[in-house]
């Protein structure tokens, strides 16, 4: 899985921007998904993205995991009503999926990684 150091944050709005800009250039996809605890269905849901993202986008995308039972705060600033939740942040469109993804063609299609059939 592709994951940033650290020390590789930002350190300020502009260069977040810059970074942001950079991916989208490379064609990398920002995702964060959205968890409650290590219940099952959380666990299906990461297991589920994580094997999608290592075939599909292998190298090319960063994924944060978030428990909202640890950051509940996130939620409202996401806006986020059921979980678990999978935001693609880039590449544009913002897009929002939930669910355990176990429909590889659905989840798929709503990351703009495949055209519908």
């Amino acid at each position: 899985m592709a994951k940033k150091k650290k020390e590789d944050k930002p350190k300020d709005k502009r260069e977040a921007f810059e970074n942001a800009v950079n991916d989208l250039k490379k064609g990398n996809y920002v995702l964060r998904l959205f968890v409650t605890g290590t219940t099952a269905k959380s666990m299906r849901a990461i297991s589920n993205i994580k094997k999608i993202c290592e075939e599909h986008l292998k190298g090319r995308y960063e994924l944060e995991v978030i428990d909202l039972y640890q950051y509940p705060k996130l939620a409202k600033g996401e806006q986020i009503i059921a979980v678990p939740t999978l935001v693609k942040k880039l590449p544009s469109p913002i897009r929002k999926l939930v669910g355990e993804f176990s429909d590889r063609g659905k989840v798929l299609f709503g990351l703009d990684i495949k055209k519908k059939q």
